[in-house]
């Protein structure tokens, strides 16, 4: 027997979606990690308004944008996913500082103010008077 979104508390809501994931880790082209897991969702689309494969691709492209945007790049430039803090408001403002610095990098980019085309070879660039400076006076 099915539950239906308003059953479990989610007004508004047409639809739960039950997606069942595989994926495999590779380092050097070799599976090291394998998962499977069911991912669930809720749309408030109705059921005849979306087909299955325009719902995937929905969820397909949601997901890339968050690991091709700021996750990727946290990641990436900072390694987030290496951070051995495990408690939610410790990760949480850890994410938000990361936030803030590539923020400030953003920032420095858009406004001209940096040569460094990368991240990476911003932060490298940056002394410690030129830290301090960016997060009391930027204007």
């Amino acid at each position: 027997m099915g539950l239906s979104p308003e059953e479990a508390g989610l007004c508004g809501c047409w639809q739960f979606i039950a997606l069942w994931r595989e994926q495999k880790r590779l380092r050097q082209g070799k599976v090291i990690e394998e998962f499977e897991e069911y991912s669930f969702y809720c749309t408030s689309a109705a059921p005849q308004q979306y087909s299955a494969p325009q719902l995937l691709g929905f969820i397909r492209d949601h997901w890339a944008a968050i690991e091709n945007g700021a996750h990727h790049r946290r990641d990436v430039s900072l390694g987030e996913d290496a951070s051995k803090i495990s408690g939610r408001t410790g990760a949480y403002v850890m994410a938000t500082l990361r936030n803030l610095v590539l923020g400030l990098f953003e920032l420095q980019k858009h406004r001209g103010r940096t040569p460094a085309r990368t991240f990476p070879s911003w932060r490298r660039q940056l002394t410690h008077p030129h830290k301090i400076a960016l997060i009391t006076r930027n204007k």
